[in-house]
């Protein structure tokens, strides 16, 4: 008998693919909740983002901040390519757009659940609801014997924690001889307490670049305007690659947006004279020269001193100097955070030296296997942390099954 805990992504497709592979193996699948494959609902706004275009092993381990060397192999042998042969054998289509994130085509998170759903039945997966682990011990012959959070027992040859995200309490690995790196959130918007900013929630700026002063973080990409403050793949990639790094500084940090990236001081200032020469009896405000919204590009030119009425002759060359400091580095101070769209993406788990990758067995507890967020790997947003959680849990159900036969 295999006992699964966690109902999540990884959880039931370790449960699905072992009970295919392994007929008259036993699978139960643990789900503390009413509500298993919550966060698959929710996932990319509700329409799940279930992996991502991106074939080659090596370049695909390299949005994820923490465990990508470590995916290689197990990418290679099951990766974007294998998900998606996997969900359309069982009548999923995906599509791809011009990011590379792959969704189904209904964009609906509810055809990826209603998949998982059908095919844990008819692969024969028991799912018990309102029912978790409060502890595990090893049997003297091999095997656990688990205590529910029902208060009943079970007794099983296989454990698989598929568990991610943040436990209160004691860890059952922990028990078992494995340490828990501590998680810490990861894909979180940032909050920021400035009036100007946040007058402009809901404009987005499709390429600008996000840094962290004093630290190498620093990214590029699509920035929106919240009512918060920032968010958009930029902020958030920055948020997993910072995820620990943030969390040391409890989340209030100096941020610095480049909304010009690309492009030196310098050489914004020398766009800056020629427009002086060229336009100079039309205002500033009204001279589409930059990709930047119109509501964006006026409370930039405040922030430099610049009247939004004030025309390119009369632009002093210190006015042109502090419009290009400006919009190469307008500086804020985060106090705060948000995760993403109620979507909970956590680094930390178990340490990956502890976990043979080619089986995703314990090395400290034999019978004992993890998959998905339960692993210290995190992906950074668009589609890596479910290509993660299929990825390991498709080889927790290859290696059990191997011992079944």
């Amino acid at each position: 008998m295999t006992v699964i805990v966690g109902g999540g992504a990884a959880g039931f497709f370790a449960a699905i693919n072992l009970a295919e592979a392994a007929p008259g193996e036993s699978v139960i699948l643990l789900e503390k909740t009413r509500n298993p494959l919550a966060k698959v609902r929710i996932s990319g706004g509700g329409r799940c983002n279930t992996t991502h275009a991106c074939f080659d092993p090596r370049e695909l381990s390299t949005r994820y901040p923490r465990g990508g060397k470590a995916l290689i192999g197990p990418l290679t042998r099951f990766g974007p390519r294998e998900t998606i042969a996997w969900f359309e054998a069982r009548g999923v289509r995906l599509k791809t757009e011009s990011d590379g994130r792959m969704f189904p085509t209904t964009d609906s998170s509810q055809t990826i659940i209603d998949c998982l759903l059908r095919s844990a039945e008819k692969a024969g997966v028991r799912i018990l609801e309102f029912t978790g682990l409060d502890s595990a011990k090893r049997r003297a012959g091999g095997g656990f014997t688990l205590k529910l959070s029902n208060s009943t027992t079970l007794e099983c040859d296989h454990l698989v924690w598929a568990a991610g995200g943040c436990k209160a309490g004691p860890h059952p690995a922990a028990a078992l001889g494995h340490t828990v790196v501590p998680p810490v959130p990861s894909l979180f918007t940032f909050h920021i307490e400035s009036p100007w900013l946040r007058a402009l929630s809901g404009l987005s700026v499709p390429d600008a670049a996000a840094s962290i002063p004093g630290t190498p973080l620093k990214e590029r990409g699509p920035i929106l305007i919240t009512h918060t403050g920032l968010s958009g793949p930029c902020i958030l990639r920055l948020s997993a690659w910072g995820a620990r790094t943030l969390h040391e500084k409890s989340y209030r940090f100096p941020l610095r947006i480049d909304w010009f990236p690309g492009q030196t001081p310098h050489q914004i200032q020398q766009s800056l004279q020629a427009l002086r020469e060229t336009h100079g009896a039309r205002t500033l405000l009204r001279t589409a020269w930059n990709p930047l919204p119109a509501r964006l590009w006026e409370s930039l030119l405040a922030q430099a001193g610049i009247p939004a009425d004030a025309r390119w002759s009369t632009l002093s060359r210190e006015q042109s100097q502090s419009l290009a400091r400006t919009l190469s580095g307008t500086e804020f101070e985060v106090s705060g955070k948000s995760m993403n769209k109620e979507e909970f993406v956590t680094s930390g788990g178990i340490p990956l030296p502890e976990v043979d990758l080619k089986t995703m067995q314990s090395r400290i507890a034999p019978g004992l296997y993890f998959a998905g967020e339960a692993l210290d790997i995190d992906g950074i947003t668009g589609g890596y942390n479910f290509q993660a959680a299929w990825t390991t849990a498709w080889h927790v159900a290859r290696s059990i099954a191997s011992t079944t036969r």
